[in-house]
């Protein structure tokens, strides 16, 4: 055997040689193997240590995958509320003036403060019947009204528990604890439920000289916190939509002066509401169905900054 062929691992029968020669190659044979068997033994921690590029391979594999995973992550987390904040469509409702007859404690009616809201009966859904010293019923188109609460720092959830006053005049242009001061109809709260909502029964406002067709609200955390006005979180208006104001108004009988009033007044024009924004105004008008006959139906939105 050539000492080539050996290193390259052949084994060539080969003749003519010696038994020196012979043992000679045998000796060498034996020592290679044993060689070869120990660094296959005992060699196997040295040999895979020198294989680095195995084990950096797979750290690098472990590496990208921990890269990769954590943008990822990033990239989806991110749109979900930017989505959300801007499929809402509400705002903060405007602060209005509680003006001057809101019986709610914060002013004075004949030299006595009018504070309806500690007068057991004050919580009731429908309005139209006077509660303190009388029983009469407020006249005139009916309307139930609902106002849903939301959270405006929310998305636009639903606020509830909350308690919500509502107050407006008769189809004279009165307020009752005041310009009619025997009566306290056309007042009352409600609770708002799970979703945020309060619905009331009462009848379409009047106009008076100088004030577009309105109703005021105040809304208060809890209904505990509704016995002064001062503890309110939001005091508005509602602005009443001006073809159910053109509609309403036509029955001289039921509104004798609204309609000659309504002519000479508009949002734009009005005091409370002309320096309001379009948006602002769109939510502070209730949306409306129904007719005079039977009576209407309205939903509006009141967005609360929490």
């Amino acid at each position: 055997m050539h000492h080539d062929d050996i290193q390259r691992g052949h084994e060539t029968p080969h003749h003519g040689h010696s038994l020196a020669e012979d043992i000679a190659v045998i000796e060498t044979l034996f020592a290679r193997r044993r060689a070869l068997k120990w660094f296959a033994g005992a060699g196997t921690v040295a040999l895979v240590a020198g294989c680095g590029g195995s084990s950096a391979d797979s750290d690098a594999v472990t590496t990208v995958t921990t890269t990769t995973a954590t943008p990822t992550s990033t990239t989806t987390a991110t749109p979900t509320p930017t989505t959300t904040t801007t499929s809402t469509g509400c705002i903060v409702d405007p602060t209005e003036t509680a003006g001057p007859y809101p019986a709610d404690g914060t002013n004075t009616a004949s030299g006595s403060t009018s504070n309806a809201l500690t007068v057991s009966g004050i919580v009731r859904s429908d309005i139209r019947a006077s509660f303190i010293s009388t029983t009469t019923v407020a006249t005139g188109t009916q309307l139930t009204i609902t106002l849903t609460v939301v959270d405006v720092n929310a998305t636009c959830a639903p606020l509830a528990n909350y308690a919500v006053y509502l107050w407006q005049c008769d189809r004279n242009g009165n307020y009752s604890l005041y310009t009619a001061p025997t009566e306290s109809y056309l007042r009352g709260v409600q609770v708002t439920n799970a979703a945020g909502q309060v619905t009331f029964t009462t009848i379409v406002p009047g106009c008076y000289d100088g004030r577009y067709p309105h109703m005021h609200f105040e809304v208060f955390s809890t209904l505990t916190a509704a016995t002064g006005g001062r503890y309110a979180v939001l005091t508005s208006q509602l602005a009443m939509p001006a073809a159910l104001c053109n509609a309403v108004y036509a029955d001289t009988t039921l509104y004798p002066s609204s309609a000659t009033r309504f002519a000479n007044i508009s949002t734009s024009s009005d005091g409370v509401f002309s320096d309001n924004t379009a948006a602002q105004i769109a939510q502070q008008t209730p949306t409306f169905s129904g007719s005079v006959a039977d009576g209407y139906t309205a939903n509006v939105l009141i967005g609360v900054a929490r």
